[in-house]
Protein backbone atom coordinates (compact mmCIF):
# COMPACT_ATOMS: atom_id res chain seq x y z
CA UNK A 1 0.00 0.00 0.00
CA UNK A 2 1.30 3.45 -0.87
CA UNK A 3 2.45 5.39 2.18
CA UNK A 4 0.67 8.43 0.74
CA UNK A 5 -2.73 6.74 0.79
CA UNK A 6 -4.72 7.47 3.98
CA UNK A 7 -6.04 4.46 5.88
CA UNK A 8 -8.68 3.76 8.53
CA UNK A 9 -10.34 6.82 9.99
CA UNK A 10 -8.15 9.07 7.83
CA UNK A 11 -9.63 7.80 4.57
CA UNK A 12 -12.52 9.81 3.20
CA UNK A 13 -14.38 10.03 -0.10
CA UNK A 14 -14.41 13.34 -1.94
CA UNK A 15 -16.64 14.45 -4.81
CA UNK A 16 -14.87 16.56 -7.40
CA UNK A 17 -16.92 18.47 -9.96
CA UNK A 18 -15.48 18.02 -13.45
CA UNK A 19 -18.06 20.41 -14.94
CA UNK A 20 -20.03 23.33 -13.47
CA UNK A 21 -23.46 22.30 -12.16
CA UNK A 22 -26.62 24.44 -12.20
CA UNK A 23 -29.38 23.37 -9.81
CA UNK A 24 -32.61 24.46 -11.47
CA UNK A 25 -34.73 24.48 -8.33
CA UNK A 26 -36.01 26.87 -5.68
CA UNK A 27 -36.25 24.08 -3.10
CA UNK A 28 -34.09 24.67 -0.01
CA UNK A 29 -34.36 20.95 0.73
CA UNK A 30 -32.71 19.98 -2.57
CA UNK A 31 -29.98 22.52 -1.90
CA UNK A 32 -29.38 21.04 1.55
CA UNK A 33 -29.26 17.47 0.23
CA UNK A 34 -26.69 18.27 -2.47
CA UNK A 35 -24.61 20.27 -0.01
CA UNK A 36 -24.65 17.37 2.47
CA UNK A 37 -23.55 15.05 -0.35
CA UNK A 38 -20.54 17.26 -1.04
CA UNK A 39 -21.66 18.60 -4.42
CA UNK A 40 -21.03 22.25 -5.28
CA UNK A 41 -23.62 24.02 -7.41
CA UNK A 42 -25.15 27.32 -8.43
CA UNK A 43 -28.91 27.86 -8.12
CA UNK A 44 -30.91 29.19 -11.06
CA UNK A 45 -34.70 29.03 -10.67
CA UNK A 46 -36.64 28.46 -13.91
CA UNK A 47 -40.14 29.83 -14.46
CA UNK A 48 -41.94 27.00 -16.23
CA UNK A 49 -45.50 26.10 -17.08
CA UNK A 50 -46.48 23.25 -14.74
CA UNK A 51 -49.76 22.44 -16.43
CA UNK A 52 -50.10 18.79 -17.50
CA UNK A 53 -52.59 16.85 -19.53
CA UNK A 54 -55.36 15.47 -17.27
CA UNK A 55 -54.73 11.87 -16.34
CA UNK A 56 -50.95 12.00 -16.79
CA UNK A 57 -49.49 9.19 -14.60
CA UNK A 58 -47.52 10.53 -11.61
CA UNK A 59 -44.15 9.10 -12.66
CA UNK A 60 -44.49 10.51 -16.16
CA UNK A 61 -45.71 13.84 -14.76
CA UNK A 62 -42.70 14.20 -12.46
CA UNK A 63 -40.30 13.43 -15.29
CA UNK A 64 -42.00 15.83 -17.71
CA UNK A 65 -41.88 18.70 -15.21
CA UNK A 66 -38.26 18.02 -14.29
CA UNK A 67 -37.23 17.98 -17.94
CA UNK A 68 -39.06 21.25 -18.64
CA UNK A 69 -37.11 22.93 -15.85
CA UNK A 70 -33.80 21.47 -16.95
CA UNK A 71 -34.23 22.33 -20.64
CA UNK A 72 -35.12 25.94 -19.81
CA UNK A 73 -32.13 26.31 -17.47
CA UNK A 74 -29.83 24.69 -20.03
CA UNK A 75 -30.82 27.19 -22.70
CA UNK A 76 -29.78 29.98 -20.34
CA UNK A 77 -26.54 28.21 -19.36
CA UNK A 78 -25.53 26.22 -22.45
CA UNK A 79 -22.01 25.37 -21.26
CA UNK A 80 -23.10 24.09 -17.84
CA UNK A 81 -24.53 20.81 -16.68
CA UNK A 82 -28.04 21.30 -15.31
CA UNK A 83 -29.93 19.28 -12.71
CA UNK A 84 -33.67 19.76 -12.16
CA UNK A 85 -36.25 17.78 -10.21
CA UNK A 86 -39.94 17.66 -9.40
CA UNK A 87 -41.49 15.75 -6.48
CA UNK A 88 -45.08 14.51 -6.44
CA UNK A 89 -47.02 12.98 -3.56
CA UNK A 90 -49.83 10.76 -4.73
CA UNK A 91 -52.48 8.24 -3.82
CA UNK A 92 -54.64 6.05 -6.00
CA UNK A 93 -57.18 8.87 -6.02
CA UNK A 94 -55.08 11.93 -6.82
CA UNK A 95 -51.80 13.79 -6.97
CA UNK A 96 -51.42 15.99 -3.90
CA UNK A 97 -49.80 19.37 -4.44
CA UNK A 98 -49.04 22.04 -1.87
CA UNK A 99 -52.08 22.87 0.31
CA UNK A 100 -53.85 26.07 -0.67
CA UNK A 101 -55.10 26.81 2.84
CA UNK A 102 -55.67 25.12 6.23
CA UNK A 103 -58.79 23.36 4.95
CA UNK A 104 -56.87 21.86 2.06
CA UNK A 105 -54.05 20.76 4.39
CA UNK A 106 -56.59 19.16 6.70
CA UNK A 107 -58.15 17.27 3.79
CA UNK A 108 -54.77 15.96 2.61
CA UNK A 109 -53.57 14.85 6.02
CA UNK A 110 -56.89 13.16 6.72
CA UNK A 111 -56.65 11.35 3.38
CA UNK A 112 -53.11 10.13 4.15
CA UNK A 113 -53.83 9.14 7.78
CA UNK A 114 -53.43 5.40 8.38
CA UNK A 115 -52.60 4.72 4.73
CA UNK A 116 -49.62 4.12 2.47
CA UNK A 117 -49.02 6.66 -0.28
CA UNK A 118 -46.22 7.19 -2.79
CA UNK A 119 -43.70 9.94 -3.35
CA UNK A 120 -42.15 10.18 -6.81
CA UNK A 121 -39.30 12.48 -7.75
CA UNK A 122 -38.53 12.91 -11.41
CA UNK A 123 -35.13 14.37 -12.23
CA UNK A 124 -33.34 15.49 -15.36
CA UNK A 125 -29.64 16.00 -15.98
CA UNK A 126 -28.19 17.43 -19.17
CA UNK A 127 -26.24 20.11 -20.98
CA UNK A 128 -27.26 22.20 -23.98
CA UNK A 129 -23.84 22.07 -25.66
CA UNK A 130 -22.96 18.39 -25.63
CA UNK A 131 -23.43 15.48 -23.28
CA UNK A 132 -26.29 13.05 -22.72
CA UNK A 133 -29.74 14.02 -21.50
CA UNK A 134 -30.85 11.77 -18.65
CA UNK A 135 -34.43 11.64 -17.37
CA UNK A 136 -35.31 9.27 -14.53
CA UNK A 137 -37.65 8.91 -11.56
CA UNK A 138 -37.62 7.25 -8.15
CA UNK A 139 -40.67 6.26 -6.11
CA UNK A 140 -40.82 5.67 -2.35
CA UNK A 141 -43.74 4.22 -0.40
CA UNK A 142 -44.62 6.10 2.80
CA UNK A 143 -46.94 4.68 5.46
CA UNK A 144 -48.64 7.14 7.83
CA UNK A 145 -49.74 6.24 11.31
CA UNK A 146 -53.37 6.87 12.27
CA UNK A 147 -53.64 10.56 13.06
CA UNK A 148 -56.12 12.05 15.49
CA UNK A 149 -57.98 15.24 14.56
CA UNK A 150 -56.05 17.01 17.31
CA UNK A 151 -52.70 15.95 15.88
CA UNK A 152 -53.71 17.13 12.42
CA UNK A 153 -54.83 20.50 13.77
CA UNK A 154 -51.63 20.93 15.78
CA UNK A 155 -49.50 20.18 12.74
CA UNK A 156 -51.43 22.62 10.57
CA UNK A 157 -50.92 25.33 13.20
CA UNK A 158 -47.15 24.89 12.95
CA UNK A 159 -47.34 26.20 9.37
CA UNK A 160 -45.10 23.44 8.07
CA UNK A 161 -47.60 21.85 5.62
CA UNK A 162 -48.04 24.86 3.37
CA UNK A 163 -44.93 24.80 1.20
CA UNK A 164 -44.71 21.04 0.80
CA UNK A 165 -46.36 18.63 -1.60
CA UNK A 166 -48.81 16.41 0.24
CA UNK A 167 -48.93 18.82 3.17
CA UNK A 168 -46.06 17.41 5.22
CA UNK A 169 -42.28 17.45 5.57
CA UNK A 170 -40.63 14.21 6.66
CA UNK A 171 -37.40 16.06 7.43
CA UNK A 172 -39.15 18.41 9.85
CA UNK A 173 -41.91 18.20 12.45
CA UNK A 174 -43.81 15.95 10.06
CA UNK A 175 -41.53 13.05 10.95
CA UNK A 176 -44.06 12.12 13.67
CA UNK A 177 -46.65 11.35 10.98
CA UNK A 178 -44.65 8.56 9.37
CA UNK A 179 -44.68 4.97 10.56
CA UNK A 180 -42.58 3.43 7.79
CA UNK A 181 -40.92 4.19 4.47
CA UNK A 182 -39.98 1.68 1.80
CA UNK A 183 -37.32 3.07 -0.49
CA UNK A 184 -35.20 6.21 -0.61
CA UNK A 185 -35.60 8.59 2.33
CA UNK A 186 -33.94 11.49 0.51
CA UNK A 187 -36.42 11.00 -2.33
CA UNK A 188 -39.23 11.87 0.10
CA UNK A 189 -37.31 14.98 1.17
CA UNK A 190 -37.06 16.08 -2.46
CA UNK A 191 -34.15 14.43 -4.29
CA UNK A 192 -33.05 10.76 -4.53
CA UNK A 193 -29.42 11.56 -3.81
CA UNK A 194 -27.97 8.09 -4.43
CA UNK A 195 -29.50 7.79 -7.90
CA UNK A 196 -28.68 11.38 -8.83
CA UNK A 197 -25.02 10.97 -7.85
CA UNK A 198 -24.82 7.73 -9.84
CA UNK A 199 -26.07 9.50 -12.97
CA UNK A 200 -23.76 12.48 -12.40
CA UNK A 201 -20.81 10.12 -12.14
CA UNK A 202 -21.80 8.07 -15.20
CA UNK A 203 -22.15 11.27 -17.23
CA UNK A 204 -18.68 12.36 -16.13
CA UNK A 205 -19.93 15.43 -14.29
CA UNK A 206 -18.40 14.38 -10.97
CA UNK A 207 -15.87 11.83 -9.85
CA UNK A 208 -15.15 10.27 -6.50
CA UNK A 209 -11.59 10.33 -5.24
CA UNK A 210 -9.88 9.17 -2.06
CA UNK A 211 -8.15 11.92 -0.15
Amino acid sequence: MSENLPTGAERRTLIVEKQPIILASASPRRRDLLTQAGVSFVVWVPDVDEELNPGTPPMEAAQVLAERKARLAAREHPESWVLAADTLVWTEEEILGKPRDPGDARRMLTLLSGRTHRVTTGFCLGRENGGPWIVDAVTTEVAFRDLSPGEIEWYIQTGEPFDKAGGYGIQGLGVFLVREIRGSYTNVVGLPVCEVLEHLAKAGVIERTVG
